[in-house]
């Protein structure tokens, strides 16, 4: 009995798996525009001062109502990196915990709505009919409200607080990845390969679930990775006018607003938290862009 091993022939190259080729296929497509590549590494630094950055702060403790009159209104110094505000907490330590609370609010968020819209969405666009239409017109009551305005309706009728505004910014959110995933199921549920999984005895739960929703993926990381900054935007604004996050926990609109009397004087407890979140949206836009021509398929060449 003899055994049998194959080896590459000389000269012969070996085929790297495809998984392995897409993936360096997306690395160059990233590669190719500059700003998709700033986007990443600022949504990385974002993302590290996140994770660890409230770990590392010299003031932690100005996050949970300590006060330090004392040094109200400090400058920027070799202590206080980022100056005082009007009761002595370290901006720096603020900002920098604040950064998870945004984060953590704008994914929550996210999951959410993704949870809540695309099955709303798979279910109106592949059984359509008074399905559809009652999906859809729900979808538009949402839709015809300015996010913002609704947001606040729906916060001011939970209350305030940081859960209850993770909600009231869900339930605005979800009916963007409805309509996406209704129309991504539309273009597919007519395709080859769904007729052939109809034609195998495949029900419709297994067709949505198995064959539909992978398929559409791709268009709701981007949409996902394009929305996290907006939902920062939105959670901010809820602080900011007193509907959202609460005093004294850290978030960039409340910290904002509390510092919107001292500019003249303390300029640094309004910008820096406003710098934070412009630098953090402006990184998840960057990279949702480069995300898109990576993964939408309408913009590949």
């Amino acid at each position: 009995m003899s055994i049998q091993t194959s080896f590459p022939r000389p000269g012969s190259t070996v085929t790297p798996p495809k998984s392995n080729k897409a993936f360096r296929l997306a690395l160059y497509r990233l590669r190719q525009s500059p700003l998709s590549v700033i986007g990443l590494v600022m949504v990385a630094f974002v993302l590290f001062v996140g994770i660890i950055g409230p770990e590392l702060v010299p003031f932690p403790e100005d996050a949970t109502g300590n006060t330090r009159m004392e040094a109200r209104l400090t400058a920027p110094n070799e202590t206080y990196f980022f100056g005082t505000d009007d009761v002595g907490r370290d901006v720096f330590s603020r900002t920098v915990i604040a950064t998870r609370t945004s984060l953590v609010i704008s994914l929550v968020v996210l999951l959410i709505a993704i949870l809540i819209g695309i099955p709303l969405g798979a279910i109106s666009g592949f059984f359509g009919g008074w399905i559809d239409e009652v999906i859809m017109r729900i979808t538009d009551i949402f839709l015809t409200v300015p996010a913002l305005l609704l947001a606040m309706a729906m916060a001011a009728a939970l209350g305030t607080g940081m859960v209850n505004a993770m909600i009231a910014i869900a339930l605005v959110w979800w009916p963007g990845y409805a309509r996406l995933t209704r129309g991504q199921v539309l273009s597919l549920r007519e395709r080859e390969f769904i007729e052939a999984t109809r034609a195998l005895g495949g029900g419709r739960w297994h067709t949505i679930f198995r064959h539909i929703l992978p398929n559409i993926l791709s268009a709701v990381i981007v949409k996902a990775s394009m929305d996290i900054g907006f939902a920062i935007l939105v959670a901010a604004g809820l602080g900011y006018i007193g509907v959202g996050v609460q005093a004294p926990t850290p978030e960039w609109g409340v910290m904002i607003s509390e510092g919107r009397g001292l500019l003249r004087q303390a300029w640094w407890a309004s910008i820096v938290p406003g710098v934070a979140m412009f630098t953090t949206v402006l990184g998840f836009n960057l990279l949702g862009d480069g995300l898109r021509d990576i993964l939408d398929p309408k913009t590949r060449r």
